[in-house]
């Protein structure tokens, strides 16, 4: 269960660096508006750091997308969703 766990939070740090990229914005920006320094960040789009709920949903407001769009596994749906909006 670990693995599929860990699977799991990679997926959603995948996607953060996906829209993340798609929108232009740097990991500078991003640790700015989370009120984090940048190594911080990148820890979190690694996959190192275990997000809570609170911040999943900031990353989610600031990249401008759904909670659920983070959380899904398929990550070339998510910026095919994204580009035609």
């Amino acid at each position: 269960m670990t693995q599929t766990i860990d699977s799991k939070i990679r997926s959603v740090a995948h996607n953060i660096r996906k829209i993340r990229e798609f929108r232009n914005y740097t990991q500078e920006y991003l640790a700015m508006k989370l009120g984090i320094s940048q190594n911080a960040y990148s820890k979190i789009e690694l996959g190192y750091t275990r997000l809570t709920l609170e911040r999943l949903i900031q990353i989610a407001q600031i990249l401008g997308v759904d909670i659920v769009d983070l959380i899904n596994e398929n990550s070339e749906d998510l910026v095919r969703l994204h580009t035609t909006k």
